[in-house]
């Protein structure tokens, strides 16, 4: 669906990522880097109300890069030769990272066909039946599509190995959580909630649906990285960590 809103987006992103590559042809300083890639970069592109973006060489986006971040400073770690569930796998750099360190990786989404991605696989949350297979569950954007997200936070504690961890990033306002549905027109979605495919706007509160599901949770934000890393990598969100509990059985 075609929105203003969308064509904006589009068209700050594609005239600061231009901008960008001019200021490095004409010579100047690549100050900044990327955790997602490894490059430096003079500067990183607008998207949206963030001017801030996305970095100018892989495109990566601040979730991205925090999460890179995370993983290379240690705060977050792989499970080495684990099974993995990756939904919506747009981010190059953590696909790799996670096919890498998996023994099972599962890239997948409930429209799997819109991915390039090798071994993709449809899968829906709302009908998720796995009991006791995953040790890693990573899905960033994701849940506020879902219909019903405590019945898929229900399906994920239950797929998860005991001690498995669920990695979820949302995007977040600082007013409680409002909840939608389907049923409201994709232009109402999109005043509301931000995107004509959204069904809710989940605020700090997102953290009480996960503990509710059973989950021991850490949030990590980007807020808390030093401010000269914070600045350097221009990195942004909110990192929910959700565990479950060992001695959790399938309910």
């Amino acid at each position: 669906m075609i929105t203003f809103q969308r064509v904006a987006k589009a068209a700050g992103k594609h005239l600061t990522r231009l901008g960008l590559r001019v200021r490095a042809a004409l010579g100047a300083r690549a100050t900044r880097a990327c955790p997602a890639c490894g490059g430096a970069v003079v500067g990183f592109f607008r998207y949206g109300d963030n001017g801030e973006w996305g970095c100018p060489t892989c495109g990566a986006s601040p979730r991205e890069r925090l999460m890179n971040f995370l993983i290379e400073q240690g705060t977050l770690t792989l499970p080495q030769g684990g099974a993995i569930l990756h939904m919506a796998p747009n981010e190059g750099s953590l696909v790799r990272r996670y096919a890498a360190s998996a023994g099972e990786y599962v890239p997948a989404d409930l429209f799997p066909d819109i991915y390039s991605v090798p071994g993709m696989t449809r899968v829906d949350l709302m009908a998720l039946a796995d009991e006791g297979r995953f040790d890693l569950f990573y899905a960033s954007h994701v849940m506020e599509h879902v219909p019903d997200d405590a019945m898929v936070l229900a399906n994920i504690l239950r797929a998860l190995k005991p001690g498995g961890e669920a990695w979820l990033i949302v995007p977040l306002w600082s007013k409680p959580t409002e909840d939608g549905s389907y049923a409201m027109s994709p232009r109402e979605r999109e005043r509301r909630f931000g995107q004509w495919d959204h069904v809710r706007q989940y605020g700090p509160d997102f953290a009480d649906r996960i503990r509710a599901a059973g989950f021991d949770l850490e949030e990590i934000d980007a807020a808390s990285v030093a401010p000269a890393l914070r600045h350097r990598f221009a990195l942004d969100d909110r990192l929910f960590r959700a565990r479950k509990p060992l001695g959790v059985v399938a309910a």
